[in-house]
């Protein structure tokens, strides 16, 4: 892609990125629809946000924010700030906390602008699909404001609005993961339909290896998340998303529910069994008693020490293996809500988008100018996806970033130590009830609802 871009003329560049138009695609680079286009620059807009705010919480970095004025302990400070922070330990989590505040401000001015648009012709059409450079330097000058926000209780406040935000996207996530299951499942029936039914073991052997996958995470979270006399909650989470994820499994392969929706099967149900699986896991890495929350290092090392909450003049980790997961299917999902075309109708309303190639057509005819490629306009007659509920989206997203970069850990009171939180393990066991529950609602929803054409 980078080549593909040397490749565009400087007057052209700057023509697309000052225009009213994502002419960001080359001579060489593929065709590829307006709304595409679109949702891959804000979504990467989202990553290099991430990028940031990781590089900003590796350790050693709060000694180059010390030199911000203001924002530590022994800094010059700014006239009529009050500043007692130590940077030495909470500069990481502040810095993610302010980088995201940004991003989730940007992102829901857009989702306020964006309120029903209907169509490309819309005037506020051009402002979603260009002004790139504008753009870019809105979010530079939010960052830098929200560096200068002053402490007191910004982070308790804004940790709270990170928790709740970061469980709707959690669920976003599950509704973006069942789709892809469908679709998957879906591609490979239909491969196998029409050539080698080797398509068919294909999908045994990947619905087999996600329940083994899901039954050996079962197994082990017995083994070390549990004690014989201790641990209560997790035994409960533990069997009880397992019962759930047991039924699930069933209702997905009933006769009724089968004739009701022919592409419903087992893969999917192991898709969404292995990601309730590690939910559960995240959850329980999160809970305060430690005698429950054994470190994943120590357990590889067979060693019986504990992962200890940060303590006075230690930074905060996140590059432990529930974050490191977490930024993974983020990254996954993220990408995946950019480019997706779903043709299943119920996900499509859960996510307020009806995906199609749209009035336009995908003819390229007439779509050179100059070397360059524009993207085709499949929205002239009306939108393929939810501008506002798509900005929504990356607000929940910017939430869930920081919340999984900072451990889910909530600052106390004094702000010099980051521990976890009850809060936290129960926003994620709840969010994959929920999920839980919705994917059963694609199921049984056809049967409930007999009126109504799900097709």
């Amino acid at each position: 892609m980078g080549a593909c871009l040397a490749l565009c003329s400087a007057v052209s560049c700057v023509s697309c990125l000052c225009g009213s138009a994502p002419c960001l695609l080359c001579g060489c680079c593929p065709s590829s629809n307006n709304s595409t286009v679109t949702r891959l620059v804000f979504s990467f807009f989202l990553l290099l946000g991430t990028i940031i705010s990781v590089i900003m919480i590796l350790p050693g970095m709060e000694t180059q924010l010390k030199k911000i004025p203001g924002f530590c302990v022994g800094g010059s400070s700014i006239p009529g700030v009050s500043n007692h922070v130590n940077c030495d330990i909470v500069v990481g989590y502040k810095s993610v906390y302010r980088m995201c505040f940004a991003m989730a401000c940007f992102f829901f001015l857009f989702c306020l602008i964006m309120i029903r648009v209907r169509s490309s012709k819309d005037p506020r059409a051009g402002l979603q699909n260009g002004f790139w450079f504008f753009k870019f330097l809105a979010l530079v000058g939010i960052t830098v404001g929200a560096f200068f926000i002053p402490d007191g209780t910004f982070n308790t406040v804004w940790f709270y609005f990170g928790v709740v935000g970061a469980f709707i996207f959690i669920i976003i996530q599950l509704i973006l993961l069942i789709d892809f299951a469908h679709s998957w499942n879906q591609a490979w029936v239909q491969n196998a339909e029409e050539g080698s039914k080797c398509w068919y073991a294909g999908l045994l052997i990947c619905t087999f290896l996600n329940y083994a996958a899901s039954f050996a995470a079962l197994v082990l979270f017995y083994l070390y998340y549990t004690k014989p006399d201790a641990c209560p909650e997790n035994k409960a989470f533990i069997s009880l998303n397992f019962i759930f994820c047991v039924i699930v499994s069933i209702v997905s392969i009933l006769p009724r529910v089968q004739e009701a929706q022919p592409h419903s099967g087992l893969l999917q149900a192991s898709v969404i069994t292995l990601y309730t699986m590690y939910v559960t896991w995240s959850a329980m890495t999160n809970e305060p008693d430690q005698t429950c929350n054994p470190s994943l290092l120590g357990l590889i090392s067979n060693s019986s020490s504990l992962s200890p909450s940060p303590a006075p003049g230690q930074v905060v980790q996140w590059w432990d293996a529930q974050t490191i997961v977490g930024l993974v299917i983020f990254l996954m999902c993220t990408l995946y809500a950019s480019i997706r075309s779903s043709n299943h109708s119920q996900v499509n309303k859960l996510m307020l988008t009806e995906e199609g190639a749209g009035p336009g057509g995908e003819s390229s005819e007439g779509l050179r100018e100059e070397g360059l490629r524009r993207p085709v306009d499949n929205e002239e007659e009306a939108v393929t996806y939810s501008y506002s509920f798509f900005h929504f989206c990356l607000v929940l997203a910017s939430l869930y970033i920081m919340m999984t970069l900072t451990n889910w850990y909530q600052p106390d009171a004094g702000y010099q130590v980051m521990t976890s939180a009850w809060p936290a393990v129960w926003v994620k066991i709840s969010s994959s009830w929920l999920g839980l529950a919705l994917y059963l609602w694609t199921l049984v929803a056809p049967l409930v609802l007999p009126d109504r054409d799900f097709n």
